[in-house]
């Protein structure tokens, strides 16, 4: 008799526990998503009101190690597909990877580039420019070969200063730190850095390699039904649409 009591105890408890886990995702995002996939999920949550979606923001190359690592994350939102298809690779998704959309690289700061980036990185006046890591963000490699290609890069490499992520490349440049930064287009349209009232050129996409960003369900999350709601979500229209106000395109 105790043994049966004791098996439905562990029975209730464990699809308490899968409750619970059915009610809450955790998502790896990179920091180029933060203002959209911030919007995003208020309007996911606006159709499933008891859902929890907890975002940890970083560098994609750095997520991936903690994911590659077992790090307890349900879905995983990278600014270079590279890193989810490793994953779907290593047998540790749940899912296809799907892409959804291609970030831009854009020249932020308060003064106007006036549309000539290698003479207006040159100014004396310019005396720091933020990048993210090119070791294990997207963006600080794509905006390494957009310098190159404008021949740049060995007379401004002093001048540079490195945040561990985009997010932290902007706040470089918007608490003048730096006086220039290569951030996310989708960071410079948001409604915090247009307060600012700075000035951004959008890098031309033939100066570099294209930032295509994808995501992926992870094992972890292979039994959560709101995990894959949330999947069923960014494949759609109005996903899309909010993507798209922040400068991500089609490829």
């Amino acid at each position: 008799m105790k043994k049966n009591s004791l098996a439905l105890l562990f029975l209730i408890l464990g699809n308490f526990a899968l409750a619970q886990n059915n009610d809450q995702i955790l998502i790896a995002a990179a920091s180029d998503l933060k203002f959209a996939l911030d919007s995003l999920v208020t309007v996911f949550k606006g159709a499933h009101p008891s859902a929890v979606v907890d975002v940890t923001y970083g560098s994609s190359g750095k997520l991936y190690e903690q994911i590659s690592h077992s790090a307890p994350f349900d879905l995983f939102f990278s600014a270079d597909i590279e890193y989810p298809l490793r994953l779907k690779k290593s047998g540790v998704t749940a899912s296809d990877v799907y892409a959804y959309g291609v970030g831009r690289i854009v020249i932020w700061s308060l003064m106007d580039p006036k549309n000539d980036m290698a003479t207006f990185l040159l100014k004396p006046s310019i005396r720091k420019i933020a990048i993210a890591n090119p070791q294990h963000a997207p963006y600080g490699r794509r905006a390494e070969e957009a310098l190159k290609y404008f021949d740049v890069y060995d007379r401004i490499k002093p001048k540079l200063v490195y945040g561990e992520n985009i997010s932290q490349t902007a706040q470089f440049v918007t608490a003048g730190a730096a006086e220039a930064g290569i951030i996310a287009l989708s960071l410079a349209l948001s409604p915090a850095m247009k307060k600012l009232n700075g000035h951004y050129y959008i890098i031309p996409e033939n100066t570099h390699q294209p930032l295509e960003q994808g995501f992926v369900v992870l094992k972890s999350a292979e039994n959560n039904s709101l995990a894959n709601d949330f999947k069923n979500f960014m494949l759609g229209s109005a996903a899309a649409t909010i993507l798209s106000n922040f400068g991500f395109t089609k490829k």
